[in-house]
């Protein structure tokens, strides 16, 4: 991906191109659109429409988000184009002019609309450091109004009271509405388009099998997936049966092509009933459960939940360590096969995703940020809100009791027992036996030599020893785990926390777990991980 620096877009539109899209007419109102790539079910869509009579539908190209400051794989950056090109053609099957793209600081770009008298409004949405500083001053600066619609709690002072009867509430509820007949939807030239983006910060993705982004395709694979979500039970777990078992609706919703909301009313009114359908919507309760706390704490993606796990692993920090699981070298294949698959096509399965993050922070025992970074910079479906509040209750950075430790040996025997996900991505392994693939470094040698696959050599041995590194760590983090929970009682840190059952929960915990009442085993203990 080229600089900023490189790029040759101005930014646009200028002012005269926005005054002369008004002409004599009374200015109207911009919807500026962000990570809501639809016009069905969409808060500022239909708030645009209800009050003026033209509108202005407008994306604009942020360079931090696509210059080498950005933290997305160009597979990701090429998804988001396919949905932007969508969104145009949604606009434009209404009768409108189509989408506005405009490349430059948001927040410059939107100035030259209010200088011209243009109001702005936008979806509210859950959102980093970054983008709620960019949303606080858009909002003073320039008198853009967020409009809430996505299921969230906001404005509240405990926003997990009650928490869960809300957003079944908001599932059940209509969908927002306009009437396209009521508005004109207006478009400003500007000589900018996904392609010329493409073309000016170097875009061009090796990844393979990325999905095509858009609420077409969005609505087609939500239509197939109803349509055999009897089997989805039996499809998450295993990465192979989880590729086209699972729904595949993370990207689409992730750009908001479809709405939670949407693909919630879809599946109840079409799906039949049973285990698949249940647990399907409760995935869609966890999406809005993790975006939730994002919301509630900005600090997700860059500190640890609890003070007390602040920079922990960071003293054992290893490049060469970190690089071996980035390269999937770690000597073990479940893993490395995971993370082969996860830079080629941007894509892991739950489970897998987890095993990565715990063999890393819990094995490897390497500082988090950076494992979360990765895998955010390399998943098409890459949200902060989920990345990242997945990452730190993975590793146990929140305080709460258990640990999701994975066996990485396990997951090969009970997920991939044919191995065919493992040789498929570490073929060097695939002369071994389906037998010595949860630990080629034990196969026999002469085996190692009959199939040639030698450890050492064409595989290499495991990075550390397993057993060894996860006693280590239980030890280092039973250790500090009393006083994380302690820190747990604090208002301050539960709030940050924002646990499903509030404050209350997160007391409990301190009052049960804490260094007065808790020993240090009490926080290594396993959990259940088919409970998650």
């Amino acid at each position: 991906m080229g600089s900023s620096a490189d790029a040759p877009l101005p930014t646009t539109p200028d002012a005269e191109a926005v005054r002369a899209v008004a002409g004599s007419e009374p200015p109207g109102t911009v919807v500026w659109h962000r990570d809501d790539l639809r016009i069905a079910d969409n808060p500022a869509v239909a708030a645009a429409a209800d009050e003026a009579d033209r509108i202005v539908p407008l994306f604009v190209f942020d360079p931090g988000f696509h210059d080498e400051r950005g933290a997305a794989c160009d597979a990701r950056i090429e998804f988001l184009h396919d949905c932007l090109r969508d969104l145009d053609r949604q606009y434009r099957d209404v009768d409108g002019a189509g989408l506005t793209y405009a490349h430059g600081d948001p927040l410059n770009v939107l100035g030259r609309f209010v200088d011209a008298g243009w109001d702005v409004v936008a979806s509210a949405s859950a959102t980093g450091r970054y983008g709620r500083r960019r949303d606080g001053r858009a909002r003073e600066r320039l008198g853009v109004r967020f409009v809430a619609g996505d299921g969230l709690v906001r404005d509240t002072d405990r926003p997990r009271e009650g928490w869960s009867d809300r957003v079944e509430a908001w599932l059940a509820s209509d969908p927002f509405d306009w009437d396209p007949r009521s508005v004109a939807v207006e478009r400003v030239e500007t000589g900018i388009d996904p392609e010329a983006v493409a073309d000016a910060y170097g875009i061009d993705s090796a990844k393979t099998r990325v999905p095509t982004g858009g609420r077409e395709a969005a609505r087609e694979r939500l239509r197939e997936f109803t349509a055999r979500i009897a089997d989805y039970p039996g499809s998450i777990s295993s990465p192979l049966d989880a590729r086209d078992g699972t729904s595949g609706l993370s990207p689409y919703l992730r750009f908001g092509c479809l709405s939670v909301r949407e693909v919630h009313r879809h599946v109840d009114e079409r799906a039949p009933d049973g285990r698949g359908k249940s647990m399907f919507v409760s995935r869609l309760y966890w999406n809005r459960h993790y975006t939730q706390k994002l919301l509630d704490w900005p600090g997700w993606l860059d500190r640890a939940v609890n003070p007390v796990y602040e920079g922990f692993n960071r003293d054992r920090h290893d490049p060469d360590l970190v690089a071996a699981w980035k390269r999937g070298e770690t000597g073990f294949p479940m893993v490395d096969a995971s993370m082969r698959c996860l830079r080629e096509t941007g894509w892991l399965n739950f489970r897998m995703r987890a095993l990565c993050a715990s063999v890393y922070f819990h094995v490897l025992q390497q500082p988090w940020r950076i494992g979360a970074d990765h895998f955010y910079e390399h998943l098409i479906d890459g949200d902060p809100a989920i990345n990242y509040t997945q990452w730190q209750s993975q590793c146990g950075l929140v305080g709460r009791p258990g640990l999701r430790l994975y066996d990485p040996r396990k997951q090969v025997r009970d997920q991939d027992p044919d191995g065919e996900f493992v040789t498929r991505w570490v073929p060097e392994l695939a002369p071994l036996p389906a037998a010595h693939l949860d630990a080629p470094e034990k196969a026999p040698l002469a085996v190692q030599r009959e199939v040639g696959v030698e450890v050492g050599e064409e595989y290499p041995y495991p990075v550390v020893d397993y057993e060894a590194a996860r006693s280590e760590f239980r030890e280092r983090y039973g250790a500090a785990y009393p006083a994380a929970a302690d820190r747990l009682g604090e208002e301050a840190i539960a709030r940050r926390a924002s646990l499903s059952g509030g404050l209350d929960a997160a007391g409990s915990i301190a009052a049960d777990h804490g260094e007065s009442h808790a020993d240090a085993a009490d926080g290594t203990a396993q959990t259940d991980l088919d409970d998650f």
